[in-house]
């Protein structure tokens, strides 16, 4: 071939930066999901689900760190592997978004995790003191509800123009609507407060939040009060506020949207609540 040799071609190696990047992608994808059934399944104990999801945030650093370090050596030394150190710094970073957002709104509010709309007689937990972690059912006190006031001013009880009975029954109803698992359901009498007990989940991990729901009667018809606390924690990052705030809408929309003859139809024998579930042993 006129006396010219052909030189193999050489083809670039892959960047081992990129490799190790997308492999610690899909792990941390892998245990941040093995975390996330534990958690909802509860086939263990929720703190060793949470040491889990740190462990896949860690890698899912690492992954995003070995990404930017695979961009400089791909770009000077032309390497293979673009694609994988992309793979890697996508799903680090999507693992680390709502971590960091959740960080994000930790700087502005206070580090608490238990909300009551009456901090001077929260409403107590019963039958959820049993499930909730050993010391964790007492309301924290006077610094927490300073705290509270302080951040969230616009929790406070709801005020209705309807018998107790009444209020209790539409609250209730949300309860339910919205699949909390009730586990004590008790209606007011004129010697007794109307009380719902129900465990709330958040809507990624699935976190278990207890709710506890107070009808008392009052001259003009009754006072709600509620009260949300995580089980876990020291931080809520609001959740427990939002969770007070939406449900005291809700019944104070439904209440509003009785007619007249309902809000104030006279006390009937209290009927029998849904049967609430069997507590389950602590998480």
């Amino acid at each position: 071939m006129n006396g010219m040799i052909r030189r193999p071609q050489t083809i670039d190696p892959v960047s081992r930066l990129a490799v190790w990047s997308a492999r610690f992608a899909w792990f941390a994808l892998a245990v941040a999901a093995l975390s996330l059934i534990i958690v909802r399944t509860g086939v263990l104990e929720t703190m060793p689900a949470l040491s889990t999801f740190g462990a896949a945030l860690i890698f899912a650093a690492l992954a995003v760190l070995l990404a930017f370090a695979a961009f400089v050596v791909i770009w000077r030394q032309g390497f293979r592997g673009l694609g994988r150190a992309v793979l890697g710094l996508v799903l680090g970073l999507l693992l680390l978004a709502y971590p960091a957002y959740l960080g994000a709104i930790a700087i502005h509010l206070p580090a608490i995790n238990d909300i009551s709309t009456d901090t001077a007689d929260p409403p107590a937990f019963d039958v959820l003191a049993r499930l909730r972690p050993r010391g964790s059912s007492d309301y924290s006190g006077a610094k927490s509800a300073a705290l509270q006031h302080a951040a969230y001013p616009d929790i406070v009880p709801l005020e209705e123009d309807a018998r107790p009975s009444v209020a209790y029954r539409i609250a209730l109803q949300i309860v339910t609507k919205r699949k909390w698992l009730i586990v004590d359901a008790r209606a007011p009498t004129p010697r007794r407060d109307g009380i719902i007990e129900a465990v709330a989940r958040t809507l990624i991990m699935g976190f278990r939040n207890d709710v506890v729901i107070r009808v008392r009667g009052t001259e003009d018809g009754s006072r709600i009060d509620v009260r949300s606390a995580s089980r876990y924690g020291k931080h809520d990052f609001g959740s427990n506020a939002a969770r007070v705030r939406a449900l005291l809408s809700d019944i104070d929309e439904a209440v509003g949207n009785a007619p007249p003859d309902v809000r104030n139809e006279p006390e009937k024998p209290p009927s029998k609540p849904p049967t609430p579930k069997r507590p389950a042993r602590r998480r």
